[in-house]
Parts: C-alpha cells; sequence; structure tokens
C-alpha cells in the first residue's frame, strides 16, 4: 500500500475506499475530491496504468485484484494503457480548486492527462 496517509478510516475501509476511488477516475476519466486522497489515488491510479502497458495475463490478474469492475479493466488494457505506451509515468494531474463549502476541507480535481 503506497503513503502513510491513513485518512481518517480503518485499513480495511480505506483499502476499499481507494480501490473505488481509482475505479472510479479510470472509468470517468475525471474526479473532485480532497486534496490528500487525491494524492493517495493518484499514487495507486499511476500503479494500474504502468502494469496494464504490458498486456499479459499476469498483469491482467493484478490490476483485476485490486479495480472493482471488470469492465474497467478492460478499459485501461485497451483504451488508457496504450494511449500511455511512450510516456514514463506523470500520468494525472491534481488541480486544486479551493475549499469545501461545508467544512473547509481543499479540494483538487483529479485527473488523468490527454
Amino acid at each position: 500500500m503506497p503513503g502513510t496517509r491513513k485518512l481518517g478510516r480503518e485499513t480495511a475501509h480505506r483499502t476499499a475506499m481507494l480501490r473505488a476511488m481509482v475505479t472510479y477516475l479510470l472509468e470517468n476519466g475525471k474526479m473532485e475530491t480532497t486534496v490528500t486522497r487525491a494524492k493517495e489515488v493518484r499514487s495507486l491510479a499511476e500503479k494500474m496504468i504502468t502494469i496494464a502497458k504490458e498486456d499479459n495475463l499476469h498483469n491482467k490478474r493484478m490490476v483485476m485484484s485490486f479495480v472493482t469492475k471488470e469492465t474497467v479493466t478492460h478499459k485501461l488494457f485497451t483504451e488508457i494503457a496504450p494511449k500511455y505506451a511512450d510516456r514514463n509515468g506523470g500520468y494525472t494531474r491534481i488541480v486544486k480548486i479551493g475549499p469545501r463549502r461545508g467544512d473547509a476541507a481543499e479540494m483538487a480535481i483529479l485527473e488523468l492527462v490527454d
């Protein structure tokens, strides 16, 4: 598990949340969340894209053990990873958008780079 941020959750809850957020990011290409969560999700999403750049059975099983939807895994291997074939990292971008209205948490948009 990359990073040392606990995000105010127990291990199982944190892992489930990050898996869901990575799946959502790969499915939609963009998401809005807090800055600290975005930094954790970025790390995991970039690892998934790096694994998917080499299309073999072992890598598919590694990605499917983390990503929660099989359709997203297929999209990752057929559309997303080939787009970044000649790029060595830096597949995502974090753009800060200011504080959230309710609790003033610093918000950011996490998106895949074109």
